[in-house]
């Protein structure tokens, strides 16, 4: 089996497996998460298999992305959290575990207990200058 024909969020979008499906047009479907973080946790995935955002093109993403003002209101509204976070994992590294492009839409109350165990730190001296310039000169 092809990845594609395999991938459960494929399956998903093909009607092979039974979903909490809260939206769906002709480019993308948005689901409950079946092992949320928070209730609401919705996952947002174009119909389209793409492992990563680097795999679609700009008019794929804009499309894809068209429901995600109106989704987050939702749910928002819907669990009455204060916010939400939005996270892409783009890659095994960075916590993909499906490797299907999809956005994960988080509704959040102040002191949740949700944490994502993030610790920022400053950049060495330079190398806010010379990061700065390795991704400014792509652009």
């Amino acid at each position: 089996m092809t990845e594609k024909t395999n991938c459960i969020f494929c399956r998903i979008a093909r009607g092979e497996i039974t979903s909490s499906k809260l939206y769906e047009d002709e480019t993308s479907f948005a689901i409950l998460d079946t092992n949320p973080i928070r209730p609401g946790h919705t996952l947002l995935i174009p119909k389209k298999h793409a492992a990563s955002l680097a795999d679609i093109s700009a008019d794929e993403q804009a499309n894809w992305l068209k429901p995600l003002k109106k989704l987050c209101a939702a749910i928002v509204e819907g669990t009455g959290s204060e916010g939400f976070n939005l996270i892409l994992n783009d890659g095994r590294c960075a916590g993909q575990v499906v490797p299907h492009l999809h956005l994960h839409i988080i509704p959040r109350q102040t002191n949740d207990q949700v944490d994502f165990n993030w610790a920022p730190q400053p950049y060495p001296p330079d190398q806010l200058k010379k990061t700065f310039q390795q991704i400014s000169s792509r652009l």
